[in-house]
C-alpha cells in the first residue's frame, strides 16, 4: 500500500499517479500558455521561454529533489524518480536545514512574471480579449492552481513536510 497513517496525518510513500498527473498538468498548462504569450514576440522567444522553464525544473531536481525524502520515489510532482535518474543522492539534512528566501524562488516566479509582462505589453500594443483571457488563466493557474495542488493534494500528504521542509517553513511561518 502506498499510503501510511502517522499520528499526525496520512502520508504517501509513493504518490498516486492521479496526483502526479494533476500537478504536472497544471505546470504544463502554465508553461504552454506562457510560451504562447511570449511567442507573440516571435517563435525564438517562445523557445527561449520554454528552455528557461526546463532550466528552472532542472535546478529544482538538482538542488532540492536530490536531498528530499522522495528521491528515487514518486513524489507528488513525479520528480523524485527523475532526479534519481539524473543526479546522485544528496544529503537529507541539506533539505531540512536549507533556508529558502524570496530570492531563491524568484526563478520560479519569473515563469509567471515574464509572460505576464510580455502579454500586457502586447495587449497595450494591440488589444485582444484572447490575450487577456490567457493572461487571466495564467495567473489563476500559477497562483490559485498551484496553491490548490500543493495545499490539497501534494504537501498535505508529504512525508518530507513531517521531517522538515524549508519551503513549508517559509510559506507557513508563524507570525509572532
Amino acid at each position: 500500500m502506498s499510503e501510511q497513517m502517522t499520528k499526525e496525518h496520512k502520508t504517501y510513500e509513493n504518490y498516486p499517479a492521479g496526483i502526479v498527473l494533476l500537478s504536472n498538468t497544471v505546470a504544463l498548462f502554465i508553461y504552454g500558455i506562457g510560451a504562447y504569450i511570449v511567442g507573440g514576440l516571435g517563435v525564438p522567444f517562445a523557445v527561449l521561454y520554454l528552455l528557461y522553464c526546463a532550466w528552472v525544473e532542472g535546478m529544482v531536481l538538482k538542488s532540492s529533489c536530490v536531498s528530499c525524502y522522495y528521491y528515487g520515489k514518486v513524489c507528488g510532482f513525479g520528480k523524485g524518480k527523475l532526479s534519481a535518474m539524473l543526479f546522485k543522492k544528496g544529503e537529507p539534512r541539506h533539505f531540512i536545514e536549507r533556508v529558502v528566501s524570496w530570492s531563491d524562488i524568484m526563478p520560479d516566479m519569473l515563469v509567471l512574471i515574464i509572460p505576464l509582462f510580455v502579454g500586457i505589453a502586447l495587449a497595450v500594443k494591440e488589444f485582444s480579449w484572447m490575450k487577456m483571457i490567457l493572461l487571466a488563466v495564467l495567473v489563476l493557474l500559477s497562483l490559485g492552481g498551484n496553491a490548490v495542488v500543493r495545499g490539497s493534494f501534494v504537501c498535505k500528504y508529504c512525508k518530507q513536510q513531517g521531517i522538515g521542509c524549508s519551503a513549508e517553513k517559509m510559506f507557513n511561518a508563524k507570525k509572532g
